[in-house]
């Protein structure tokens, strides 16, 4: 059909993939362009362009979140709901992160489904009612992880916070001696009184918790600031190239 919306199915089960496109080809403005499984999934997608895909999450030969994040690198990137039958929190967080538009579960009434894939194509964010509960949940956890690394760096001195930054954003000690103008050994003992005083958290966890408290964004701005707004080159003198 001509100016309807074109959905895709990808899914590891034909029957499933059938009763799917038998449901939405009965609307009359839907027009299923492509039916295939997780392995066929981006070539179709990229050779039928559908303005909708219709996901599932645990297929035996790619599964669905690596389809997901591989249509998300099209140039022309469709609508993605996961349509499954599974809800836990590890997918239903999974597929959201990964840029999912949607989650549906395959329990859904057949006149549901056809509306939240209209929903889909008029740029709404169609959620399972069972898997509601789940985003509330990890968006308030998320708050308060990033409520809490803020406490943590609030605690810390000026040049503290300045070596967690270099930390979250991956830098050696070496490079941070290099950035801080120190010692090697000076910037070794920093980092790990840092650590210590965090918790005795490893580097990783160090970074997470800069991330979480929006210290890169501050830092990377703070760093970007060039050096001649606050020192105008002079003709008589020279910058000194070891700490460059």
């Amino acid at each position: 059909m001509a100016g309807g919306l074109r959905v895709a199915i990808v899914d590891d089960n034909r029957l499933m993939r059938a009763g799917l496109e038998t449901t939405l080809s009965s609307a009359g403005d839907i027009e299923v362009v492509a039916s295939c499984s997780g392995a066929d999934a981006l070539a179709a997608v990229a050779r039928c362009r559908p303005d909708v895909v219709l996901l599932d999450i645990r297929m035996p030969d790619v599964d669905g979140i690596t389809v997901l994040r591989q249509l998300r690198e099209l140039p022309r990137r469709p609508v993605v709901a996961m349509l499954t039958a599974f809800s836990g929190d590890d997918e239903v967080s999974a597929a959201l992160r990964s840029g999912a538009a949607g989650y549906l579960l395959k329990d859904i009434d057949p006149e549901d489904l056809v509306r939240q894939v209209r929903a889909l194509g008029a740029g709404q964010r169609p959620l399972a009612p069972g898997v509601t509960p789940i985003v509330i949940d990890g968006y308030l956890a998320d708050v308060s992880a990033h409520t809490e690394a803020r406490t943590a760096v609030a605690a810390l001195t000026v040049r503290e916070r300045e070596t967690l930054s270099l930390l979250g954003r991956g830098l050696s000690n070496a490079q941070i001696a290099h950035r801080m103008h120190i010692a090697p050994g000076t910037a070794k003992d920093y980092v790990s009184a840092l650590l210590a005083k965090l918790g005795r958290v490893n580097r990783v966890q160090a970074a997470v918790l800069a991330e979480r408290a929006r210290l890169l964004t501050q830092v990377g701005r703070h760093h970007r600031r060039p050096a001649a707004a606050s020192r105008p080159p002079a003709s008589g003198s020279s910058s000194d190239p070891a700490v460059r």
